[in-house]
């Protein structure tokens, strides 16, 4: 089985992306940035970045028929990870009790300077 959940984005034709692909039990979410209707959201806001790319995430797994339960690792990416703490809040109220395999990484910058934060996760579906 096989299952591509979209974003919308007018970038997933030309650069070949989709949001979230599943197969068999296995789904991936591609990086996740704090974008809604093509606009950055919550400008200079780690916390609210942060949970708010985790939320786009949990519904993409969930139109691949998933749910939060199925994830087994995130990676939280963060432009200044001084500011860890903030994103680590965010990521605590969703996945407290689930304790998936967690990274957070330092990268240079994201393809818009207003992203703070980039996420990715993964699910195995049992």
């Amino acid at each position: 089985m096989r299952k591509i959940v979209s974003s919308g984005s007018h970038l997933e034709d030309p650069i070949g992306f989709s949001r979230a692909c599943r197969i068999g039990n296995y789904i991936s979410v591609s990086g996740t940035a704090p974008i809604n209707n093509g606009e950055t959201v919550h400008i200079d806001d780690v916390y609210n970045q942060t949970k708010y790319c985790l939320e786009l995430s949990i519904t993409a797994i969930e139109e691949a028929d998933g749910n939060i339960q199925d994830v087994i690792r995130t990676r939280i990416m963060l432009t200044d990870i001084s500011r860890w703490e903030e994103a680590a809040k965010a990521h605590g109220e969703l996945f407290s009790t689930i304790k998936p395999a967690c990274t957070f990484v330092e990268v240079s910058r994201f393809i818009d300077e207003k992203w703070l934060v980039e996420t990715e996760i993964d699910c195995v579906v049992m």
